[in-house]
């Protein structure tokens, strides 16, 4: 990716956003967002494994996962369509758990050295 423009145009080509433009990704903007999503999760690894192991403890009253999930749950109202029924699936509260732990859980097992790798394979398989 040349510059962040480039990056932000390739995210914009997401249906699940409100401002979707009807773009074909190309498999090297693909990787390349691959890419960019591992090297950030390996930045935000000590992050995600502070909200992981407060799910773990079952208080309900956790600090650091009522704020993770709140703050998840505000970008999607923010930036979604909310008329998706993906979207819809997202935000509801008794199924959003689940997704927010298994992707969570995605994104700290690709920080090894063969992250990538393991990114694509995930996605390719989704």
């Amino acid at each position: 990716m040349p510059n962040k423009v480039t990056i932000w145009k390739v995210r914009n080509s997401n249906p699940l956003r409100k401002s979707y433009l009807n773009n074909n990704i190309k498999p090297n903007e693909f990787d390349a967002l691959i890419k960019v999503t591992v090297e950030m999760s390996r930045y935000l690894y000590p992050y995600m494994r502070e909200i992981l192991k407060s799910k773990e403890v079952f208080d309900e009253n956790s600090v650091i996962w009522s704020d993770f999930k709140m703050r998840f749950t505000e970008l999607i109202n923010e930036r979604f369509n909310k008329d998706s029924m993906r979207v819809k699936k997202l935000l509801n509260q008794t199924e959003n758990d689940e997704i927010i732990i298994r992707s969570l859980l995605t994104l700290s097992l690709c920080i090894s050295n063969k992250g990538y790798q393991k990114m694509k394979k995930f996605l390719y398989d989704f």
